[in-house]
Parts: structure tokens; sequence; C-alpha cells
């Protein structure tokens, strides 16, 4: 595997400085001249022959903190233990902590008296953190603290008078628990559309929030038109969508127009995963999102010589692992890697899962493993 190579207009690869936050990322296929996508097809055979990886891809801090919780609080209070909702949107990582005691529910009446109860990633309402106080649980909350953010900012305006706007997919679980931060005034929305039918009760005070996994352009377009309608509308000091979401995003965005076809791994469930292969398409290139290595289709190759491969941010690295292993079993000669942002940011656990010995060793996980 290749590191810190970056890809070049000509469809070449060059060494060069990795993608950083001031770097211009060009969403336009024109960025590649006719005569280098060409010549990248020019005697393709029939299977793939290189496959690119995405820099950054995978897991985020707040998965990452959310699946170490459960993990150790199996390892310090033992199974079972039981989770509000899917810890994060990945069938592999659930998978893998039903095996270690984890029990996955989406009502509370499912919790036994005295359990020990964690909050998915995604957050959940008011009702329901009181609901689960009441009830005496030993409560753990793996909410990100990218959505715990939001939350604060919607509870500080509010006691100010504000009313909200609130930019997200209806049913997902992270926008039912940002929107469940009040009783009322929170209206959603989901496209540009829905916002010319919204009806805020005053709009002197009015803020827009975000979901965090959103794609980063439709945001900002359907911000844009909620500023049209609301000129005074607040909007947050640094914009709701996460540094990870907006990493991902900007990596497809670099690498879409130098390969055939976009593979993402991430589960149906996934909106962040979601968003990678439709961004993909939306610059014209093929792209196709998997939960594992086994829904590869081999015609979805044929005559592809360069694939690209990227991964959810709940996504663990041992599925694109397999994904590679895969195409390589199609046809692919060579994996190299993109340059792009390291992402170094770490969140704090909760107090009282300290463990000592080898406890957490004792549960294992192969869903931590490194690039």
């Amino acid at each position: 595997m290749t590191d810190n190579k970056d890809i070049n207009a000509e469809g070449q690869f060059s060494d060069g400085p990795p993608l950083g936050k001031s770097t211009p990322v060009s969403g336009e296929r024109g960025s590649v001249t006719p005569e280098a996508r060409e010549a990248t097809s020019v005697g393709a055979k029939n299977s793939p022959q290189e496959i690119i990886l995405a820099e950054p891809r995978g897991f985020c801090a707040g998965v990452d903190r959310a699946i170490e919780i459960v993990e150790r609080a199996l390892g310090k209070f033992g199974a079972p233990i039981y989770v509000r909702h899917e810890i994060v949107h990945n069938t592999y990582v659930v998978n893998e902590l039903k095996d270690k005691g984890a029990i996955f529910i989406e009502d509370l009446d499912d919790v036994p008296a005295g359990a020990t109860l964690v909050f998915s990633a995604h957050g959940v309402s008011k009702a329901t953190e009181r609901e689960a106080e009441a009830r005496g649980f030993r409560i753990f909350d793996a909410t990100c603290p990218l959505v715990t953010k939001v939350h604060v900012e919607v509870a500080k305006l509010n006691k100010e008078g504000y009313e909200f706007i609130m930019i997200g997919h209806k049913g997902h679980p992270e926008v039912e628990g940002t929107m469940g931060q009040l009783d009322s005034g929170i209206h959603l929305v989901e496209d540009v559309a829905d916002v010319a039918r919204i009806q805020p009760a005053q709009t002197e005070k009015l803020a827009v929030v975000t979901q965090t996994t959103l794609s980063v352009d439709d945001a900002a377009e359907i911000s844009a038109a909620v500023k049209a309608r609301f000129p005074n509308v607040r909007s947050p000091k640094q914009q709701d969508i996460c540094y990870a979401t907006q990493n991902r995003q900007d990596a497809v965005k670099i690498m879409s127009p130098q390969v055939d076809i976009l593979i993402v791994v991430g589960s149906p469930t996934s909106s962040n995963s979601n968003r990678l292969r439709e961004l993909a398409v939306k610059l014209g290139t093929e792209a196709y999102m998997v939960d594992d290595a086994t829904e590869l289709k081999p015609e979805w190759f044929e005559g592809k010589s360069r694939v690209g491969l990227t991964a959810g941010a709940s996504a663990p690295e041992i599925l694109v692992k397999q994904v590679i292993d895969r195409i390589k079993a199609l046809g692919a000669v060579s994996v190299r890697k993109m340059a792009g942002i390291e992402e170094t940011l770490k969140f704090p656990l909760p107090k009282g899962l300290k463990l000592h010995g080898s406890a957490l060793d004792a549960i294992g996980s192969d869903l931590h493993a490194e690039s």
C-alpha cells in the first residue's frame, strides 16, 4: 500500500500535501479533462485493476466512543447491557455487540428494573431521559458530543425565546432526539419545498439547527432557502454538520472524478453513508453502497479499471479490508491510499466506566482496528 499519494488531473499518483481545510475542493467533473478520463479507461480489462482508498474513511470519534462505552459497560457490569436503539447504524457492529451481551431495544418497557442502559450515539429526547431516570436504570449516555452540542444550543436559545427550524430527515433517531429536546416550537424541514410550508408562531427569534450527518451541499441549499424566507434567522456559530461527515464528503469530491466506480461501505440505515453514495452519483460517478463484501456484484466492475473505496463513519475497517479482498479476487492487482486529513480527535468517556486490570481485554474487540 502506498501512503500519502495524491491523484493528479492526469490520473497519475504524485507526492503532494494532504488535503487540508484550506485546500479548495472541486466538486466538478470538469476539473478532469476528457482526455484524462479516456486515458484511464484505455486498455481497461473486464475486471478492476486498481483500488483507491479514500482518506479519511470509516469510524469517527463519536462512533468509536459509543462502541467503547458499550464494551466497557459489558466489561465492568457484565452481560446483559441494554442499549436504547442501535448504538450506531452498522449491522456488523450491532451484531458484534449482541454476541458480547448487548441487547438493543426501542421501548424502555423492555429493560428490566436495575439494569444498565446505554443511550445510542444519536441521542434521545428529554422524555426518554426522564423516563429512564424515573425507572432507576444505571444510565450511560453515548450520545455523540457533537450532537449534544446541538442539544445544548437548543436548550440555551429556547430559554431566550427562540423557535427553531431543524434541517434533517424525518424518523432519523438523531432528529427525533434533537426535536424532543423541546415540547414545541421546533419545525422540521427535509428539503427546500418544506421551507415554504412551515409556520413559526413568530419570526423575530428564529434559529436553524441541523442533523449532523447530512449532505453538506444539500444542507447549505436548504439553509439558503430558510435565510431567503426568514432574513433574520440565526445560524449556528459553527455548522452543526460534524467534521467527520464533512471530511468524508470532501474526500469523495476529490476521488469521484478520478475513478470509474465508487463503493461505499455502510449499512442502509446509516445517514452519512447514504450521503456519500448520493454525492458520488451527483458528481457523475457510478456508485454503490454495500453492508459488507458479500453484497458486491461482479457485473458492477466489468470494464471498470479504477475502483474508489470509502466507508461511512459507522463502518469498521475490518469490513473495508474484506471488500478489498473481494475486489482483489475479481482482478484488482494494486491498492493505493489517497492523501487526506488525519483525524486525531478523541472524545472522553462518561464517568464510571474505568476498568481495572484486563476487564476490557477479556471481552475483546476487532471493531477499533486501525486502517
